[in-house]
């Protein structure tokens, strides 16, 4: 599930091989798309804190918690990511923490989405209660308690990482790079790992599903309001493109195998690396991009940080001046 632990072994050797001209070519091609989209998510989270509609609504709260999570791991990984480029060894211990912290965020995203497919269920099935159920305090709760799941599952994989091991590595450097395959020394380890990973997505994957057919139904009824449930439908879908998109981290792996396998080591590493991008860095801001331009609420907040304020503040001004002069000019 870490998605920087299984790119750093095959990825990372190939580049150190081209030598420093390549090994500044090739962080660059990674660093420039990730900062760009931390850039992206940073302006977004900020938009989701500069109203109070934002602060105050359910659907905005887990949105963030949702952004918070995927920018949390991307840092983290382009971090490690450089760290294993550079051929910086790790402690086993510190690794062994790394790679379960990058765990923990990464289990946020897919529950936050099971959350947000609840909250549109209810919405939609339930309008009535819905004011009632979906409140602030019942999504804050909702968030702590998918926090300590996180981060049970935190303590759980670090657990099965040192256990037996912990005095053998405590001071021992990493002869290899800080890869999760390199820190799974039992099967008791990978089987949980494995076993975890695919309870969530099939979770998530239930969930998104029993909420959209519940949906398809509700909106059959003349009670229920059919705009509504057009959007919910298609806000679903979104979750499902979503949920899929942080699904291909867990494929990232194999396919680096496959490609390490089949083609030179050159060939190899741009394909890496490609892969690196598409899999990895490009998924963890498509949300804010479909959000943001998606939601008629944050649109135009987030269009006004993102243009810093250059464009259109300077619209909106003349917009103020003429109504000031057609209220003036009515009034004489």
């Amino acid at each position: 599930m870490s998605v920087t632990n299984q790119t750093q072994t095959n990825t990372t050797v190939g580049i150190q091989r081209q030598g420093l001209a390549g090994l500044v070519l090739f962080s660059l091609l990674t660093t420039l798309p990730c900062c760009i989209c931390l850039f992206i998510n940073g302006i977004m989270l900020f938009t989701l804190r500069s109203k109070p509609v934002f602060r105050e609504t359910s659907r905005y709260i887990l949105l963030f918690n949702l952004l918070f999570a995927d920018t949390v791991q991307l840092a983290q990984s382009q971090i490690m990511y450089l760290l294993s480029a550079a051929g910086v060894k790790l402690l086993y211990t510190v690794c062994c923490v790394l790679t379960a912290l990058n765990n923990l965020s990464h289990i946020i995203s897919p529950l936050t989405l099971v959350v947000m497919c609840l909250e549109r269920y209810v919405a939609v099935c339930y309008p009535l209660r819905h004011a009632a159920i979906i409140t602030i305090k019942n999504t804050v709760v909702v968030i702590c308690v998918v926090w300590a799941l996180s981060s049970l599952n935190f303590l759980t994989q670090l657990n099965l990482m040192l256990k037996d091991h912990f005095k053998d590595l405590q001071h021992l450097m990493m002869t290899d790079f800080c890869g999760k395959d390199n820190l799974l020394f039992d099967p008791v380890s990978q089987l949980y790992d494995k076993a975890s990973t695919y309870f969530l997505f099939a979770l998530a994957g239930v969930t998104v599903t029993f909420s959209y057919v519940g949906i398809i139904v509700a909106a059959k009824s003349a009670s229920t309001d059919k705009a509504s449930a057009k959007r919910a439908r298609k806000t679903l879908l979104l979750h499902l493109v979503q949920l899929g998109l942080s699904m291909s981290s867990t494929i990232h792996s194999s396919l680096l195998i496959v490609v390490s396998t089949n083609l030179d080591r050159a060939s190899a590493v741009i394909i890496q690396i490609l892969l690196y991008i598409c899999l990895i860095i490009v998924p963890k801001c498509l949300s804010s991009l479909i959000y943001g331009f998606r939601d008629q609420t944050i649109r135009p907040v987030l269009m006004l940080h993102l243009c810093w304020h250059c464009r259109v503040l300077p619209v909106m001004s003349m917009t103020s001046t003429n109504t000031r002069v057609r209220t003036f000019t009515a009034k004489s």
